[in-house]
This record gives C-alpha cells, structure tokens and sequence, in this order.
C-alpha cells in the first residue's frame, strides 16, 4: 500500500520553529522505519504493507503528541496488494508520457 499522510501539532507552547521541529521528530519515525518514503512540503508518502505503514503512521503520530495536546492527522491510502515500487512508478509514469528529461 501506498501512503500520503501529514501529521502535525495544533498546539504547540511556544513560537513556529516548534511546529517544525515537532514534525521533524514524526519524520525521524519514518526515516527509522526503513520503508519507501518521500517527505514534500505538504505530505510524506510511504510504502509497505498495511500493517508495518499503520505502524509508522501511530508511531510519527505518537512523537508529535508528545509535544502537542492536540495534534491534526491527514491520511490518503491507496491499497494494492501486491504491488511494490508505486512510490516511484506513478511519478515515472507521469514523466514517460510528458517527456520529461529525467526519463526520456
């Protein structure tokens, strides 16, 4: 399965930079995990099956609530069992029928 979610604090004690180091610390989570991943300014996408991505997913959860009371969880599945490697295809995909110089 393929994941995009984004995890971050509602509430954070003090200035911005907490928000970031707060998802710096979900993103440590991911990292760790040794899954497929891709981190872009609005969602991290990663791959692997159901239950060792939920996992990553409570886990990354787990680390922003331990700076937050309140935390906002966005998630966007695409379940294909079976199928490896969909982190890379779509974009490939994508950039065969553009002509992008990346994959002439």
């Amino acid at each position: 399965m393929l994941v995009a979610f984004s995890v971050a604090p509602t509430e954070t004690p003090g200035a911005k930079a907490d928000m970031a180091d707060a998802v710096a610390e979900a993103i440590r989570v991911v990292r760790a995990s040794g899954l497929p991943y891709e981190t872009n300014a609005m969602f991290t996408n990663i791959e692997g099956e159901w239950d060792e991505v939920m996992d990553v997913v409570k886990r990354a959860t787990e680390a922003v609530v331990a700076v937050s009371p309140r935390v906002s969880l966005v998630l966007k599945a695409d379940i294909r069992p079976g199928v490896t490697g969909a982190i890379t295809a779509k974009v490939d995909a994508i950039n065969k029928r553009l002509g992008s110089p990346d994959n002439s």
